[in-house]
């Protein structure tokens, strides 16, 4: 009996102080401990393969500041909305007011809607700008009129009619406005195309004309798509910020995008699964609180990461980089202390990225904890069988 607890509570002891320093590979573990992570850090190191990097002030600044989107009012500066062109495909109505005595245009007022005056007025029928830019004015042939305002269009007219009617006085009116549009797609109640008028509508006004946005504001981003210029920027900035409800121009493209953001948490945290977050992004604290927090029962305070892919510019890395992604990304590994106590108001301001994982590796009490457990169920009945025998 005494040489069979001597042999047994001998064995506990060795095993039990071989596993406060590494623990064999067939422990259950959730991942790598923290100690695993920072000896992976100097062999992919020395490869330039992964790089693990302490989060800190700096490194927070760094990457808020490659985070920021230009905004619309930096990215767009294209002043305020041109006035109206006409062009092909809009439809107009021209009328000419000839002084009397009306050589051209002579006789009763042609305009039903014009009383009879000493001036004569005549009200050509409604026609649409061909594909060559031109309009036909009788007595004036073809005039062009595509790329023109309305007035220079009505001063082109009077001009054609120069020496043939009497001081002739010129009215263009767009009945139906075909070539300066917007186009509004995307997650709308309904996509459209809305005509611009001299008045310069704005990005809201694109959108209430689609009828609003169908997801909710904090999950919805807007892109305007003028010629090859793409920006991007979350409705709730654009609703906050008057400056980014910007002037629309003719031939912009305005999508509502539902981008379900998320990232997902693993290891010793309240749960572990998939994150969602808003369009405007969430800091590493508020991340940890979405987590559920960190385990006390069992998590390393000193070993949080995020897993990230991520610009190596934003690093300061280059060429240097070797491992990248076909879209030039590399492998990163950011490292959190949460012992220090000012890494609190770091996490503040620490960026989440869309599809970034995070991972808490449990202490190496707890890991202790489960060693020990494993050789308690082992020794145990062991141990009965002994005292049943003696």
């Amino acid at each position: 009996m005494a040489y069979w607890r001597l042999l047994f509570g001998g064995s506990f002891a060795a095993l039990a102080l071989t596993g406060c320093g590494t623990y064999p590979s067939w422990l259950p573990s959730s991942g790598p401990s923290a100690e695993q992570v920072q000896a992976s850090r100097e062999a992919q190191l020395a490869q330039s393969v992964i790089q693990v990097v302490d989060v800190n002030d700096g490194v927070a600044r760094g990457l808020l500041a490659g985070k920021r989107r230009q905004l619309f009012s930096e990215a767009l500066k294209d002043g305020p909305a041109p006035a109206y062109v006409v062009g092909p495909g809009d439809v107009l109505e021209i009328s000419v007011w000839e002084a009397p005595p009306a050589l051209l245009f002579g006789g009763v007022s042609s305009d039903p809607r014009v009383a009879s005056t000493t001036t004569k007025t005549a009200a050509f029928p409604e026609q649409m700008v061909s594909s060559d830019g031109t309009i036909s004015v009788p007595f004036g042939g073809a005039v062009p009129a595509a790329g023109k305002t309305l007035q220079q269009l009505e001063a082109a007219i009077a001009a054609a009619l120069k020496g043939k009617a009497n001081q002739p006085q010129v009215l263009a009116r767009v009945v139906r406005n075909a070539s300066s549009n917007v186009t509004v797609v995307g997650e709308v109640a309904s996509s459209l195309r809305m005509p611009l008028t001299p008045k310069g509508e704005r990005l809201l006004d694109a959108l209430a004309a689609a009828g609003g946005v169908r997801q909710a504001v904090s999950k919805v981003s807007v892109q305007i798509t003028r010629g090859q210029r793409v920006a991007s920027l979350p409705l709730e900035t654009v609703i906050q910020d008057p400056r980014q409800n910007v002037p629309l121009f003719p031939g912009d493209v305005v999508t509502a995008l539902f981008q379900p953001f998320s990232f997902t948490v693993l290891g010793s945290t309240g749960k572990n699964e998939e994150v969602n977050f808003e369009a405007p992004g969430i800091n590493l604290a508020q991340a940890l609180a979405r987590a559920g927090g960190l385990a006390d029962n069992r998590a390393d305070a000193m070993g949080v990461f995020i897993f990230r892919f991520e610009d190596p510019s934003i690093l300061g890395l280059g060429e240097q980089a070797k491992a990248k992604t076909p879209e030039g990304r590399v492998p990163v590994v950011y490292r959190v202390d949460l012992k220090d106590p000012t890494t609190f108001f770091v996490a503040q301001s620490f960026p989440i990225n869309n599809g970034d994982v995070m991972y808490v590796a449990s202490a190496p009490a707890a890991e202790l904890q489960k060693f020990l457990n494993v050789l308690v169920s082992a020794v145990y009945p062991i141990v009965n069988v002994s005292n049943a025998f003696p």
